[in-house]
């Protein structure tokens, strides 16, 4: 029996599609019956896109432009202006996700995005489905205040929370939802690909590239949309082997290639191999994003992960799970950078062996969680003679 799944997702900041792609990905090559419809929640919400016709952009494009510049510093305030707007506008949301959810019916509905759980939680259920709602958390860890992540739990309305961390499931659990629907993993979902690393073709790819595979090689990344932060890493280390990645900001990637340097240098554009440039490197540089730290982890790499009073709230708790685990060191600002690199270089070898011991099972661990819970959401078949005597008693009294 096929099921049919809604992965919702947003592309604000890129994360969230790429653990719905992920999720999509894994269940195809496990070849799971389901049904999977990647749901952009903004389609759902503006279907007519009022916002972009009146504004001349989409809702996310804003917040990828900040993050492209690094104008990330009044993101607090603005998270509470905006979980402020969705509640005002709740009874509106609710609406519009109940009449999709009667136009589209789903046998499960996996929320992959913060702040709008609970509007859609009660969408479904106003459509009057009664299909387990999943949400998966993107995030090591939610606020500690705020309730980005974690709503608190309504009696006789669950919700199961799928968590990659320790803190996230005693967040959630302190929040009221009971242990059955609290589901912990090994950590976050990241890409297929960056599973089962060969370093067979390492050196000849580096030299396709340009780059000295004997030297030492830092992979700068800022998420899909770069940042402007790269070009103080870039100037801070003329000396260190650098691959750069720059996503979909083109004019990043040529302020880059004009700057000065002594070691070999790549900048890359936009690529759908990160993966593969992963493996050229020996450690990892950026931002303290979920989704860069498990990937680089996940590809063998020690982090350096810059953190300052322009680190995203969500990301905050990143930064201490980075110290906790001892797989990477923090940089805080801009002029310890050059000295942060050498403390890494140092200590490669140490932070690589801790690396290699952690043990990251997310994207095979979530489909299996997912499909025992729609094991347990399904009503079990009588057996067939209770079945035939059910059947004799309605025939009997019509």
């Amino acid at each position: 029996m096929t099921s049919t799944l809604d992965l919702v997702y947003i592309n604000a900041g890129g994360g969230h599609r790429a653990s719905a792609l992920a999720l999509e990905a894994i269940a195809l090559e496990q070849r799971r019956p389901w049904n999977i419809r990647l749901v952009n929640l903004f389609e759902v919400l503006d279907p007519a896109h009022r916002f972009e016709s009146l504004t001349g952009f989409k809702p996310e494009d804003m917040y990828n432009k900040r993050l492209a510049r690094g104008w990330t510093r009044s993101m607090g305030q603005e998270l509470k202006v905006l979980q402020q707007l969705i509640r005002l506008s709740h009874p509106r949301l609710v609406q519009r996700l109940c009449a999709h959810w009667q136009d589209s019916p789903a046998d499960m509905v996996v929320s992959l995005i913060p702040n709008f759980n609970r509007a859609m939680l009660e969408g479904l259920r106003r459509s009057g489905s009664q299909a387990p709602y999943v949400t998966v958390m993107t995030d090591l860890a939610d606020l500690a205040r705020g309730h980005f992540w974690i709503e608190a739990a309504q009696a006789g309305n669950p919700q199961h929370l799928v968590c990659g961390t320790d803190r996230a499931v005693q967040q959630a659990l302190a929040l009221g939802h009971g242990a059955d629907y609290v589901h912990a993993t090994s950590g976050m979902l990241v890409r297929p690909e960056f599973y089962g690393h060969s370093v067979r073709e390492r050196e000849p790819l580096m030299r396709h590239y340009g780059l000295d595979p004997q030297r030492p090689t830092g992979l700068v990344l800022f998420g899909g949309h770069g940042s402007r932060a790269m070009l103080d890493v870039a100037r801070k280390l003329p000396e260190v082997q650098l691959i750069l990645l720059c996503g979909h900001n083109q004019a990043l990637a040529e302020a880059l290639r004009k700057l000065p340097a002594q070691a070999p240098r790549l900048v890359q554009g936009f690529t759908s191999d990160v993966p593969g440039f992963m493996r050229m490197a020996d450690f990892f540089i950026g931002k303290p994003g979920p989704g860069s730290i498990s990937e680089a982890l996940c590809s063998g790499l020690p982090v350096m992960v810059l953190h300052g009073s322009n680190t995203m709230p969500q990301e905050r708790y990143n930064v201490q799970w980075v110290v906790e685990q001892g797989v990477g060191l923090v940089c805080k600002g801009q002029r310890g950078i050059a000295t942060a690199v050498q403390a890494m270089l140092a200590q490669l070898p140490v932070l690589r062996q801790r690396v290699a011991a952690m043990n990251n099972r997310a994207l095979f661990e979530v489909p299996q969680i997912l499909a025992q819970i729609l094991q347990q959401a399904r009503p079990v078949p009588a057996p067939a003679h209770a079945q035939a005597a059910v059947e004799w008693v309605d025939t009997a009294l019509h």
